[in-house]
């Protein structure tokens, strides 16, 4: 596969997962309708596009940052790895953190903001600030980037462990088989850890199969790895283990992701728009957006089902839009602050 096909397929799947991950923030029956049996189907339909087929977006985004780091990586490359992470990964992280500590201060002070955030009137301390930004305490999505930083700091410790490939596979098999078995760690998902390590894998194991030029055996071998996905996803083991429905959507959340990437041709696939390139700044902004269209809208608007429902459809589409028409400005007008906010993107 040649460079500009990866790269444009990269972005292609970036802009597709950030787009699912709109849908798994969007749920708004309740705050619509109430606690009534509308709500509830509303709910449920809302909740199997984003709490079942949007939810492989999160471990999309582990798999593409992960082949991104270890794709070429060497251990003597890893302070200019480690470099480049600090300005697109922990810079914004840290921005974007104390300006949403900022903004819900400032707004907790503006009567009828207020009653939209609905958190009454947030202190404005330094601890507060401090704890804002290091635990995403108002920009909840952002756990994320808190997940990724740590395996960003891990990544020497996982290349050793991965780079042979008898113990890569053994590696990923234990941490499948812990959260089988209901294990955690203090601080790090054990999941996201099986997908960031997946990923450096695939890296530096099988990248001729990543970046191979696609034909007929892409498809079937994409379908293939698909339909198992959905087995293991519905598949009841016998027998009770605490942590058997997280190892099945574990594998459910893996293998759609890596089918969808071998089924897609690269070359099939038009150049990206510009607005399709914003997804670091779309993840950043869409919380907000998606929380303000939802509760302006549950209070302006009628309750009836076709509402909530339309508007959860149409959430990713005005997130889009909207984080397009903002990006454009600041990169127009504050280039500085954009290069902050989308980490030199």
């Amino acid at each position: 596969m040649e460079e500009k096909y990866f790269r444009n397929k990269i972005t292609w799947f970036t802009f597709l997962y950030s787009f699912l991950v709109i849908w798994v923030h969007s749920y708004n029956a309740v705050l619509f309708l109430g606690t009534t049996s509308l709500a509830y189907k509303t709910d449920w339909m809302e909740r199997f596009l984003g709490g079942t087929v949007a939810q492989i977006a999160v471990p999309g985004f582990f798999l593409i940052s992960s082949y991104l780091f270890f794709r070429g990586f060497t251990l003597d490359r890893l302070l200019v790895k480690w470099n480049s992470r600090i300005r697109s990964v922990l810079v914004p992280y840290i921005v974007w953190n104390f300006l949403y500590y900022l903004g819900y201060v400032i707004g907790s002070r503006i009567p009828v903001l207020s009653d939209v955030i609905g958190k009454g009137k947030i202190p404005f301390t330094f601890p507060m600030a401090a704890e804002s930004v290091l635990h995403y305490t108002y920009n909840y999505v952002f756990w994320y980037l808190n997940q990724l930083i740590q395996l960003i700091l891990l990544a020497p410790l996982i290349y050793i462990i991965v780079k042979r490939k008898e113990i890569g596979c053994l590696f990923l098999a234990v941490i499948l088989a812990a959260i089988y078995m209901g294990g955690m760690l203090p601080f790090l998902n054990l999941d996201a850890l099986f997908y960031y390590s997946f990923g450096a894998f695939a890296a530096i194991h099988g990248k001729k199969i990543v970046e191979g030029s696609w034909n007929i055996k892409y498809l079937k071998a994409g379908a293939a790895v698909i339909m198992a996905g959905f087995l293991l996803h519905w598949v009841d083991f016998p027998g009770f283990i605490k942590g058997e429905m997280a190892a099945s959507d574990v594998c459910f959340r893996l293998l759609i992701p890596v089918g969808l990437w071998l089924m897609v041709p690269e070359r099939q696939l038009i150049e990206a728009k510009e607005w399709m390139k914003q997804n670091f700044f779309l993840y950043a902004t869409h919380f907000a957006m998606v929380r303000l269209i939802n509760k302006t809208g549950a209070l302006l608007l009628p309750t009836v089902i076709a509402v909530p429902f339309g508007l959860f459809l149409l959430m990713p589409l005005l997130c889009v839009f909207f984080s397009y028409q903002i990006g454009r400005f600041f990169r127009r007008f504050l280039p500085t602050l954009w290069y902050l906010l989308n980490g030199g993107r």
